[in-house]
């Protein structure tokens, strides 16, 4: 038939962008990103190599994806959250409400977002939108030690360090749906920053 375009070609049956996505993670974060070569995705997968290249240049392509769609999520709140008339204590706790549900939502590639060193230049570009991401959070903590919201004693920077460790620790322990508190996930983080342990 002529004037018809061809239909775009798949690799193996089932395997589009978006799942070889999602087992080139699962291989990241079980062997690690520099530890796995394309020969190991290509067994996972059970498909030959050039299947992989008809999608992507390679594995740091695949990280790349990875890693944006973790920060991407990020920044999407942090937007939210900046368009949001509220004070700086409200606007820190949506934020931390807001990346618990997008480190539900995207597990895989947030871990994998925890896991990189900067030995990459792909790498290097994701560590840098997450110093971006931090320096919002400690501008709030700033905000709001200064609305008498916060401790005037706490150093923004490792109040936002700790704050989003909490955050970002629930990538060791978190499985979804192995968990009646799924849906409660955000309000527990919440409930613990910015209440604590201790009963009034």
């Amino acid at each position: 038939m002529t004037g018809a375009a061809a239909p775009r070609r798949r690799g193996r049956p089932g395997y589009d962008l978006e799942a070889l996505l999602a087992v080139a993670v699962e291989v990241f974060n079980t062997r690690g990103y520099d530890g796995t070569s394309m020969e190991d995705l290509s067994r996972a997968l059970g498909i030959a190599k050039s299947a992989i290249y008809h999608h992507v240049s390679g594995k740091e392509e695949l990280l790349r994806l990875s890693l944006d769609r973790a920060l991407d999520g990020l920044f999407a709140v942090a937007d939210d959250v900046r368009a949001t008339p509220a004070s700086a204590i409200e606007k820190l706790e949506r934020l931390v409400r807001g990346s618990v549900e997008v480190l539900q939502r995207e597990l895989p590639h947030v871990t994998l977002l925890l896991r990189v060193r900067g030995n990459t230049p792909t790498e290097q570009a994701a560590l840098e939108r997450r110093r971006q991401f931090d320096r919002y959070v400690a501008g709030l903590v700033r905000q709001a030690e200064r609305d008498g919201d916060l401790h005037a004693d706490l150093d923004p920077a490792i109040t936002a360090h700790l704050l989003f460790g909490l955050v970002n620790s629930v990538v060791e322990w978190y499985r979804p749906g192995k968990r009646a508190t799924d849906a409660a996930l955000a309000d527990h983080v919440c409930r613990l920053a910015f209440d604590g342990l201790r009963a009034r």
